[in-house]
């Protein structure tokens, strides 16, 4: 399904004007850009909860908007998912109630997924019968995002939906969106001002600048675009990834974690072996070799092969393949003197300590449709 959604929108306040033109493949694509950008004015007009002055949004090639047939659906005719920043949750209810009150007013024959699926899904399973006013905000979370799936949407929009969470909460809802999109494929248009997020789930991405497309594209080369680095922060760029655990030693006070095609030496974790956890490596943490490191107080030295190279912003973006994808951020100066190239054999370099790791309360489970 390509191109599942198409839009050319204009909207116009006192003070601020959008006026964007994108195609949205399907899979998740983010809306990146700073505070005030336009991001969540874009969102609301692709839910209708906005109307454009002028333009048109297509979804699949129907129209949703256009200025011209004079077409503009209401919102439950949309039939997206909306995830905001802040659950927005129905406080009178319980949690079971917040995610059937979607599922109750969508057609049977249109229900694809059962409420009680997706609590084994998102990790809720415990809490449905809960009331939701003292829940922790990663459980606000999941609770918004099971209801937003609980129509069958044809898509889900999310509203910076990290921004209010902690490191802990907001890479575990990464892993379960992650998972959201694996094994429901539903397309997802995920507004972030977090290159960290963006590089961490979506495949593409737009960025916007004072109401204007900056660029469109693969997230990597979005990243490193010209017009990107003037609104972006690359001094916060973290890798954000899913791991398993391979084994805990007490004695040594360090973790065995499998990524991909190799093994990490990481930081104590109450996780048990055959869990999978969370894992944050800050890309400035990675230093490059060009072959195996002679012993250092870095306990990890891992192979991994380069995709791709950025220059942005006075800084290499560095993309590796180690069955995974992450990245590294080392000077211009270091990747020529290095000889750095697309295809090169390379090992990275880091502490244990370089690794974050965060346990889900619960994890995600498969959902049969």
């Amino acid at each position: 399904m390509k191109h599942f959604l198409r839009l050319n929108v204009r909207k116009s306040y006192r003070d601020f004007v959008l006026d964007c033109e994108a195609e949205f493949d399907a899979g998740v694509t983010a809306v990146f850009g700073p505070s005030g950008c336009g991001k969540t004015t874009l969102l609301d007009c692709v839910a209708g909860m906005t109307s454009p002055d002028g333009g048109e949004i297509l979804l699949q090639g129907a129209p949703l908007y256009s200025s011209t047939d004079r077409v503009d659906l209401a919102p439950e005719r949309r039939r997206f998912g909306y995830v905001f920043q802040h659950g927005a949750l129905f406080p009178h209810m319980t949690v079971r109630e917040n995610v059937m009150y979607g599922y109750a007013l969508t057609p049977e024959a249109e229900r694809r997924f059962e409420p009680d699926d997706l609590g084994g899904l998102l990790g809720i399973s415990h809490l449905m019968e809960r009331g939701v006013k003292n829940l922790s905000g990663g459980e606000r979370q999941r609770v918004a995002l099971a209801r937003a799936l609980a129509v069958s949407p044809r898509a889900l929009l999310l509203d910076e939906p990290l921004a209010s969470l902690d490191a802990a909460n907001r890479a575990s809802i990464l892993t379960y969106l992650r998972h959201v999109s694996d094994q429901l494929g539903t397309p997802m248009v995920y507004v972030s001002h977090s290159l960290s997020e963006v590089m961490a789930l979506a495949s593409n991405t737009l960025a916007l600048s004072e109401g204007r497309r900056v660029a469109y594209g693969p997230t990597g080369e979005v990243m490193a675009h010209p017009g990107v680095a003037q609104i972006a922060d690359y001094s916060t760029l973290e890798n954000i990834l899913e791991a398993e655990v391979v084994n805990v030693d007490d004695a040594t006070g360090t973790s065995i974690l499998g990524l991909g095609d190799t093994e990490l030496v990481g930081p104590p974790t109450d996780a048990v072996p055959g869990e999978r956890v969370t894992i944050s490596i800050r890309a400035g943490d990675i230093i490059l070799s060009l072959g195996v490191p002679p012993k250092t107080s870095a306990r990890n030295a891992a192979p991994s092969v380069i995709r791709e190279l950025h220059e942005v912003s006075g800084r290499m973006l560095v993309y590796l393949d180690v069955g995974e994808r992450l990245v590294a951020e080392v000077t211009p100066a270091s990747a020529s003197e290095l000889g750095l190239r697309i295809g090169q054999d390379v090992h990275l370099v880091f502490k244990s300590n370089s690794i974050l790791v965060f346990k889900s309360e619960t994890g995600p489970r498969t959902v049969l449709e």
